[in-house]
C-alpha cells in the first residue's frame, strides 16, 4: 500500500471510486481533474489517494475552509474501498491530511463520517456534531413548473455571475451547521461554484422580481447524475416559494438535457429546505456526521 498526493491523471480512478463508495457525490472526472490540477487559492488544498498494486482504493482532500471568519481546517471526503478496509488505509490517509494541516495552526478540523465510522472517529478525537442528510429523486414524474405571481425564471447562463454569488452570500449566512459560511469572497465562489467544469449553467435556474435576482438553484452534473450544488432565497424574499420554484426548474432543465437522478444534501437542522426537498419527492438515501476535533487533541 502507498499513499501519495493525487495527480491529475487520477481523476477517471478517483471518480470510479467515489462513485462506488458514496454514490449520492456526485463530481464527474472532468471537475476532479480541474480540482487537483488548479486548486482553489488560499485554502491550502491537497489530496492524496491510496494505491494497492496501482490501483487507486482510496482518497482524502484537506484544506482552510476560506468561506468563514472562523479558522478551520477541514478533511474532506475520506473513503477507501470496501474491499480493502481494515488494514490501516483510512488511518495512513488521514495522517497525511493532519500532516498537511498541522503547520496552518488551526484550532479546529472538521471531517465527516458516515454513521458506521463514528466508533473510528472518535478514537481518532473526532466528535460527532451534527447529522447531514442525503436524498435521491428520480427524475421521471416532476411536479409542473410552479412559478409565484410576480416572479420570473431565468437561466443562470443569463445572468451577470455577480448576482449569483451575491445570492448565495447573502442566503447562506443564517444556514445552519457548525461553521458559519460569513467570510465568502466572489473570488473563491467563482473558484469553487461557478468555474467549476460540472457545473450546468443551463440547468441551474433563478427567480427574478422586480429585475432583481431573488433565488437560485444550482445543477452539478456528471451525465446522467446531478447534484443540487445549492438552493437559496435572499431573507427578504423569503416565505413565497421561490426556492421551490428555482429548484424545481432546475431539475425540470436537468431531466430535459438527459440526467435521470438528482442527488442532494442538507443539514438535519435546515427544515425549510428539507420540506422543499420531501414536496418534490425527495427520498432519504444515506447519512453522515460532522465532526469536529480541536486541535488539543491531536494525537
Amino acid at each position: 500500500m502507498r499513499i501519495r498526493p493525487a495527480h491529475p491523471d487520477d481523476a477517471p480512478a478517483v471518480v470510479s471510486l467515489r462513485t462506488r463508495v458514496l454514490p449520492y457525490l456526485v463530481r464527474g472526472v472532468a471537475p476532479t481533474r480541474q480540482m487537483i490540477m488548479r486548486p482553489p487559492r488560499g485554502q491550502h488544498w491537497t489530496a492524496f489517494v491510496a494505491e494497492v498494486d496501482g490501483e487507486i482504493i482510496g482518497w482524502v482532500s484537506a484544506f482552510r475552509n476560506a468561506g468563514s471568519t472562523r479558522p478551520v481546517g477541514e478533511i474532506s471526503l475520506l473513503h477507501v474501498h470496501p474491499e480493502h478496509r481494515g488494514r490501516g488505509i483510512g488511518g495512513g490517509l488521514l495522517t497525511a491530511a493532519l500532516d498537511h494541516l498541522t503547520p496552518l495552526r488551526l484550532p479546529l478540523l472538521r471531517g465527516r463520517a458516515l454513521p458506521e465510522s463514528l466508533p473510528y472517529a472518535r478514537r481518532r478525537g473526532f466528535l460527532p456534531s451534527r447529522e447531514e442528510r442525503f436524498s435521491a429523486l428520480a427524475l421521471t414524474a416532476l411536479p409542473p413548473p410552479a412559478v409565484p405571481p410576480g416572479a420570473r425564471l431565468v437561466a443562470l447562463s443569463e445572468v451577470d455571475p455577480h448576482h449569483v454569488y451575491e445570492v448565495e452570500r447573502d442566503a447562506s449566512t443564517d444556514e445552519p451547521g457548525d461553521v458559519a459560511a460569513d467570510a465568502l469572497t466572489y473570488e473563491h465562489w467563482q473558484a469553487d461554484t461557478w468555474d467549476n467544469l460540472g457545473l450546468d449553467r443551463e440547468a441551474s435556474t433563478g427567480v427574478e422580481v422586480d429585475g432583481v435576482l431573488a433565488a437560485i438553484s444550482l445543477v452539478n452534473r456528471d451525465g446522467m447524475r446531478m447534484w443540487s450544488d445549492y438552493t437559496g432565497t435572499r431573507p427578504e424574499h423569503r416565505g413565497r416559494g421561490l426556492a421551490t420554484a428555482a429548484k424545481l426548474a432546475a431539475l425540470r432543465r436537468a431531466a430535459a438535457s438527459g440526467v435521470t437522478v438528482a442527488y442532494t444534501g442538507n443539514d438535519e437542522a435546515n427544515a425549510p429546505m428539507l420540506a422543499i426537498n420531501e414536496r418534490l419527492g425527495y427520498r432519504p438515501v444515506a447519512a453522515q456526521w460532522s465532526c469536529l476535533r480541536e486541535t488539543g487533541r491531536l494525537a
